[in-house]
């Protein structure tokens, strides 16, 4: 971890008229300063590409956002009486075609807030650059996202050494990898936001895919869980059509090492339900994972 006056000064330097913003409206902030890593083609309009025909979560439309060229943070702030100093970068799931902005982006920013947790909303670039790597442009965006979080720690009131990510499916993966992956920056530095630790302190992986090979049980071979892997928090559901081992597996390895974990496997639920509650007893994780932070000591 970089010591605080590096990063109170790297903050000042790169973004110098940062406005104060009341608790409740967003600050809103490009990723990158200038066009991502690797960027090449140009982009249809960013839209949201919800459908009519499109399936309801929990009898409620969601947003579906396409073609983000321009990867920007969200950042949602409790009221400065309720903040605790935690704070948590979350990735959108979308099968890196889309972004379910709303359904597991601003809603879960708004429950952590109830919790006194800064939410930052990651929109990270959809679709998918690399075919090989699909995660690749989204876990540079995460990345980066995570030291310009930190760099601002002084400024929004957080602590530096309580910043975590939370992702949902494809989200999950990013968010997973980010977590993993630990100061393996995925991109060549570009200013001094970089200088900044990328890793989180924690994660949070609802219905993750990604991290297991396609019809098996064996984790990725990039994927390498060590004694310093951040602690991690995992909800499931059994019927998934996003294999269970995902996270199964993952928990399996962080066990193997030592590293602290909780895992929450439901018998049914499906895949998408984000935080909206049915009667699946799965849409309930959010108490859980409230209850682990408290474990944590994240949150009071």
């Amino acid at each position: 971890m970089k010591p605080a006056c590096l990063i109170a000064l790297i903050a000042a330097s790169a973004f110098p008229s940062l406005p104060h913003v009341a608790a409740g409206d967003p600050i809103v902030m490009n990723v990158w300063p200038d066009k991502p890593p690797g960027e090449t083609q140009t982009l249809p309009e960013e839209a949201d590409q919800t459908k009519p025909v499109d399936r309801l979560i929990a009898g409620r439309r969601i947003i579906k956002l396409g073609n983000v060229s321009t990867p920007q943070i969200a950042v949602y702030q409790p009221p400065a009486e309720h903040r605790n100093g935690t704070a948590v970068v979350i990735c959108p799931g979308g099968g890196h075609h889309i972004l379910a902005y709303d359904l597991e982006g601003t809603e879960v920013a708004e429950w952590l807030n109830t919790l006194g947790v800064t939410a930052v909303v990651l929109k990270y670039r959809v679709p998918a650059r690399d075919a090989d790597r699909r995660w690749r442009a989204a876990v540079q965006d995460a990345q980066r996202a995570m030291s310009l979080v930190r760099s601002h720690a002084e400024a929004w009131k957080i602590d530096p050494d309580r910043i975590g990510i939370c992702g949902f499916s494809a989200g999950g993966e990013t968010a997973g990898l980010t977590a993993i992956f630990q100061e393996d920056r995925t991109y060549e530095a570009v200013d001094k936001i970089d200088q900044v630790s990328i890793r989180p302190d924690f994660a949070l992986l609802i219905y993750a895919a990604g991290m297991v090979e396609k019809g098996t049980t064996q984790l990725h071979d990039y994927i390498k869980v060590n004694q310093d892997t951040p602690p991690m928090f995992f909800a499931h559901a059994f019927d998934d059509r996003v294999s269970v081992h995902n996270c199964l597996t993952l928990a399996g390895a962080l066990k193997e090492a030592g590293v602290p974990a909780e895992l929450h496997v439901y018998a049914t639920g499906g895949h998408g339900y984000g935080l909206r509650v049915t009667d699946q007893p799965v849409t309930r994780w959010p108490e859980q994972a409230a209850s682990w932070l408290k474990t944590m000591k994240l949150i009071p």
